[in-house]
């Protein structure tokens, strides 16, 4: 049986305790107030001066040389206005007396006041081309201070949504890897695999972070649904109202799906259906090896084949909903599998650790070398994978170039470039190059390695689905971020290791546990 050590317990509860203080203060010191968003705003600016400096100073150079340029030649452009009116009006009819009242009117007023520019002197003229142009020099005023109001607003908005979307991307995060986890145990249970089955008290223990993982994910949403935060924009008010400001046809056309009660009521289907079938399995696991009764091998098999079969839907319907649904306007009918592929292969990264740690333990005596060979095969394997769904959407969008598809990756590689192309270097060329070699996938420092990176990278993965569309530009890996992270991983590590003191190690009851103890090739 295995003892949580008080070190590793003490650990993650660190985690978790730095982890909510870091949580908290980063929902503390988001801005408040418009006034809030405008200070920021500003020190941005200020921080970004330097590298514009020059070209403001040209611009200011060409405009006081223009001042220069309207001031002393003033009189010879009223005179040239003053023409001009002129003619207009007997165009149209005008009294040339009127005019000519006007004309000594305005040539008054420059010789007066010599530092005048046209614009200052134009309303004296008494016409309806200056009215005009007041009105709308007026109305330009107005326009670009409401659209300066609207900016810090939406400013606001995306630094309010910081916090909770690093809180958002953690959570999720580290709930699918442990989803990932269940999946690939199902597959062991429906595949009847022969390596496998020393390991299954491994991912049960993974698994049951599903269930708190599970809690915690549904209580956000719940909050986003009752507008806590603006991280899914088609909850908005009157978004799906022709009458309404924020009418959004886009959103409206798809308001039959995207509806915050559907919207919740499918989660809960979902989350419940993991949560069911995790409970199943594990009960009737444990039951076989006290029992050695088939009859529990049997009920596994068909428990297993029947939530893969339901997790293959609920894991596409998973992604729209609480990923893809942040960017409404836009689809891939690939990002199912594509989101799949980033969390499974986390999930099998996980197994891979938690066996290393254990079997340096001294718990896991019959686990040798070629299960840790096949474990670094599958995070080879799924990384492949996955940098081929990337690549495949990716390409398909850039080369058609549709405006409505596009934009997602144009927004990411402007405004995200390291991390959007770091996590395939992550995911895929570091994989590629340290876990090609056969002989490294034995070495368990390689696979530790490996693994770390593998793991970090998806987080970015996660944090590239994400944070472009609740934050905007306004992102840095702050303390709300690693905070977030710090919170869920003690909190993972504290129930997965938890979970491992309540059953042995070793599922002897399984009809395939020899064949797994004495697995080499």
């Amino acid at each position: 049986m295995y003892q949580f050590s008080s070190r590793l317990k003490s650990f993650s509860f660190a985690l978790m305790v730095l982890g909510i203080l870091g949580i908290g203060y980063g929902f503390w010191t988001a801005p408040k107030t418009n006034e809030d968003v405008e200070a920021i705003l500003k020190e941005q600016e200020a921080h970004h001066g330097g590298a514009h400096h020059d070209t403001h100073a040209a611009a200011s150079h060409s405009e006081a040389t223009h001042e220069e340029h309207a001031k002393g030649d003033d009189h010879a452009k009223v005179e040239e206005h003053a023409s001009h009116e002129a003619t207009t009006h007997k165009a149209e009819g005008v009294d040339t007396l009127k005019h000519e009242v006007a004309h000594v009117a305005v040539d008054t007023a420059a010789h007066a006041e010599a530092d005048s520019t046209v614009v200052a002197i134009a309303p004296v003229v008494t016409n309806h081309k200056s009215d005009v142009y007041v009105s709308r020099f007026h109305k330009e005023t107005v326009d670009h201070a409401a659209e300066h109001k609207e900016h810090v607003e939406h400013v606001k908005h995306q630094l309010q949504n910081k916090p909770w979307s690093a809180l958002y991307v953690a959570c999720i995060f580290f709930m699918l890897i442990a989803v990932g986890a269940l999946a690939f145990y199902a597959i062991q249970w429906v595949a009847q695999a022969g390596w496998s089955p020393i390991l299954f008290r491994v991912m049960e223990g993974i698994t049951s972070y599903v269930l708190p993982g599970s809690i915690i994910f549904f209580v956000l949403l719940v909050l986003a649904g009752f507008h806590f935060n603006h991280m899914f924009t088609w909850m908005a008010d009157g978004v799906a109202d022709p009458k309404s400001p924020n009418y959004d046809h886009i959103i409206a056309g798809k308001t039959g799906f995207l509806n915050v009660p559907f919207f919740l009521i499918r989660a809960a289907i979902f989350l419940f259906g993991w949560n069911l079938y995790r409970y199943v399995s594990r009960k009737n696991s444990i039951k076989l090896d006290q029992t050695r009764d088939q009859s529990f091998f049997r009920k596994n098999y068909n428990a297993a084949a029947m939530f893969l079969v339901f997790f293959i839907v609920s894991e596409s319907m998973m992604s729209w909903d609480w990923i893809m649904s942040v960017d409404p306007h836009w689809y891939s009918t690939l990002f199912g599998w594509y989101v799949f592929a980033s969390f499974f292969v986390s999930g099998i990264t996980v197994i891979t650790l938690t066996t290393i740690y254990l079997k340096n333990k001294g718990l896991l005596p019959d686990v040798n070398k070629s299960h840790l060979h096949d474990l670094a095969k599958f995070m080879f394997g799924i990384s492949v994978f996955w940098t081929y769904l990337w690549f495949s959407q990716f390409m398909l969008m850039w080369y058609s170039n549709i405006p409505e598809e596009v934009t997602y990756f144009v927004t990411r590689i402007e405004n995200y470039n390291l991390p959007f192309f770091g996590m395939v270097v992550m995911n895929f060329v570091f994989p590629l190059l340290i876990l090609m070699n056969a002989d490294f996938k034995r070495l368990q420092w390689v696979i530790v390695m490996a693994g770390i990176v593998i793991l970090a990278g998806h987080y970015v993965d996660f944090f590239n689905m994400i944070m472009p569309a609740t934050v905007g530009d306004q992102w840095f890996i702050g303390v709300s971020e690693i905070s977030s992270v710090l919170f869920f991983a003690g909190l993972f590590i504290f129930v997965v290791f938890t979970a491992l003191t309540k059953a042995p190690l070793s599922s002897d009851g399984n009809p395939y546990i020899e064949e797994s103890k004495h697995f080499h090739y």
